[in-house]
């Protein structure tokens, strides 16, 4: 029997709800780092494809909904470690991600700002590397265009677009292994998340000319466009 044969692209996540639990809120955002630094695979995709980037020199990446900014500062620690410079911009246009994500510890090499990808196209921005984590299932079909429209322009080398793959095996691995994480919507809009994300065949039938769909860590596809050398 299988579960969900369509994805709930109609469900909300608490977070997202502009008069969700402050105080959950922030919760979510401090247990983000805990979360992606296990599940999302991230440490794979910078050995693999931003390390070689930053390894060819100075170079520049821009993280679209970057949330909390745990995500911006992890990749900026890990290439400090290995001796390379990198300046990280977190973007989200949501106000109270904006704000967590500028009130952390500053981390050298990685600001924060609350903007849309569309005003960063606007103002004639250019980075290496455009990368997004569990941002692509939040998203309806017009501001899932844009997104990868934006990338595009946005992007010198190659966008990385990181995100959940649906499976029933995933909802409930993620049920149990959340258990403790109490006092935040981690566990609620994380169910949710994964309900709300697409299947590798999904993704790949929405995906434009030039972008491809591919493994990523457990439970997780990345929509990556690589630019010719």
């Amino acid at each position: 029997m299988r579960i969900w044969p369509e994805r709930a692209a109609g469900e909300l996540e608490q977070m997202d709800l502009p008069d969700c639990d402050a105080r959950k809120l922030e919760n979510t955002y401090r247990q983000f780092g805990l979360v992606n630094r296990i599940v999302s695979g991230w440490r794979r995709l910078y050995v693999a494809e931003l390390r070689p980037v930053l390894s060819a020199g100075p170079a520049s990446i821009l993280d679209i909904g970057s949330g909390g900014g745990d995500l911006a500062v992890m990749l900026a620690r890990w290439a400090a470690l290995d001796g390379l410079a990198v300046r990280i911009t977190g973007i989200d246009p949501d106000p109270r991600a904006a704000a967590f994500a500028r009130n952390r510890p500053p981390t050298s090499g990685v600001d924060f700002r609350q903007a849309h990808s569309a005003e960063l196209v606007s103002e004639g921005a250019v980075f290496d590397v455009v990368i997004s984590n569990h941002v692509l299932h939040h998203l309806g079909t017009e501001e899932f265009t844009d997104l990868l429209a934006h990338s595009d322009v946005l992007a010198r080398k190659k966008a990385l677009h990181n995100d959940l793959r649906r499976s029933p095996v995933a909802f409930a691995l993620f049920g149990v292994a959340t258990l403790p994480l109490q006092n935040s919507f981690i566990r609620e809009d994380g169910l949710t998340s994964i309900r709300r994300s697409y299947t590798a065949a999904e993704l790949s039938a929405l995906a434009p000319p030039g972008w491809t769909v591919e493994p990523g860590a457990a439970f997780h596809q990345v929509l990556a466009l690589r630019r010719r050398p």
